[in-house]
């Protein structure tokens, strides 16, 4: 391929179409309409259906794809140059190998600069990368076959999308005539920990562990989500995490702030909370399983992000007062297990179809590294 830029200018009053390149080969993403007169940029890169856009910045992360027909058009700055491909190659084919770790290995081998974070790779670096290209056929076969992997992938993922909003509909209808009370009037404490100094990496075996706020999402507890602490880190006892615990987190994204999960009879030993997770303890009136089910509802949802305050659009946090004052309906205990056992039964076959979709995703790697090392 050949670096080819078609440059436009930034006219006051008139409105371009902005994009931006995802990490991994991901593809395109639009970040929304911008009047010319609102930029600095004097001109802009212009993308063109089957070009090759990359991001110079950071790319040793794979900020590179094949522009697809629907961003035909769309702007990016100086900092995403375009190539046009050669007669020998298929987009789509290429497309693929923008999403295999061997070509991001590659770029990241080429990157120049001093701090990590602005590396840049330019386009004559990228040019030098060399990779065995098989013949316009043989491209289209591996096209065919990988397309096939990622529909059944994406089919998997709408289809565990799918059973938790049904999970939640079920919840919805079967909570719907119940009484309305504030969750702190169920419970018995809440408790926290804090957050020391602790290294990036995830705890080996033997070491401890503090989470982090992704630890905890709608009803899935991650014990991988967290960091090795710093040898002689004391914390304390009643940060430790337990088998059966029922965790929120006060602070995270809009969306997920509130989020909250019980941990698993299995979990590993050695993890502790940080200080922006906290442990719900119900009382004996409430069940611990319809506990994480009736935070989910929309009603407990609404007030969660409505009460979450914070300068930042990434991080927000809501206080432990607003917490207790979460609406849900309370149902007498044997209506809780049931509605919880309901819910919690179609979760398990999302769960299980994630699995599957996982190994597949794993499958789809291999795949791909042999067909383009020409083992396969």
């Amino acid at each position: 391929m050949r670096l080819d830029i078609q440059r436009t200018p930034m006219i006051p009053a008139t409105t371009y179409r902005l994009a931006g390149v995802l990490n991994a080969g991901q593809g395109l993403v639009a970040k929304g309409e911008l009047d010319g007169g609102d930029t600095e940029y004097s001109a802009m890169n212009v993308l063109r259906v089957d070009q090759v856009v990359m991001r110079k910045l950071t790319a040793w992360e794979g900020p590179i794809t094949v522009v697809p027909a629907e961003f035909d058009g769309f702007v990016v700055s100086n900092e995403f140059p375009t190539f046009t491909l050669g007669p020998e190659l298929v987009p789509d084919w290429v497309r693929h190998v923008c999403r295999s770790p061997r070509l991001w290995t590659e770029m990241k081998n080429r990157v120049s600069g001093t701090v990590q974070r602005r590396k840049r790779l330019n386009p004559e670096q990228l040019l030098q990368i060399e990779l065995p290209i098989p013949p316009r056929e043989v491209q289209a076969g591996i096209v065919q076959v990988l397309d096939s992997v990622d529909d059944q992938i994406t089919a998997l993922d709408e289809e565990a999308d799918a059973l938790d909003r049904v999970s939640m509909a079920v919840a919805e209808d079967l909570l719907s005539n119940e009484a309305i009370v504030a969750l702190g009037t169920m419970l018995d404490d809440i408790q926290g920990g804090r957050s020391p100094q602790a290294n990036t990496r995830p705890p080996r075996a033997d070491e401890l562990g503090v989470l982090r706020v992704s630890a905890v999402t709608p009803f899935r507890f991650l014990a991988e989500e967290s960091k090795a602490l710093l040898p002689g880190t004391s914390m304390p006892a009643s940060a430790v995490v337990q088998p059966g615990d029922v965790l929120i987190t006060r602070a995270n994204t809009p969306v997920r702030v509130g989020a909250v999960a019980r941990v698993p009879g299995d979990v590993r030993s050695g993890l502790y909370l940080a200080d922006k997770t906290l442990r719900l303890i119900p009382s004996s009136k409430l069940d611990p399983n319809f506990l994480v089910v009736a935070m989910a509802l929309i009603l407990a949802r609404t007030h969660l992000t409505d009460s979450a305050s914070g300068t930042s659009a990434s991080m927000v946090n809501v206080s432990q007062d607003r917490i207790r004052q979460t609406p849900i309906p309370l149902p007498d205990l044997d209506r809780q297990r049931e509605v919880s056992s309901a819910v919690l039964s179609v979760r398990a076959n999302a769960d299980a179809v994630r699995a599957e979709t996982a190994r597949l995703r794993d499958t789809r790697s291999s795949l791909l590294a042999g067909l383009l090392d020409r083992t396969i």
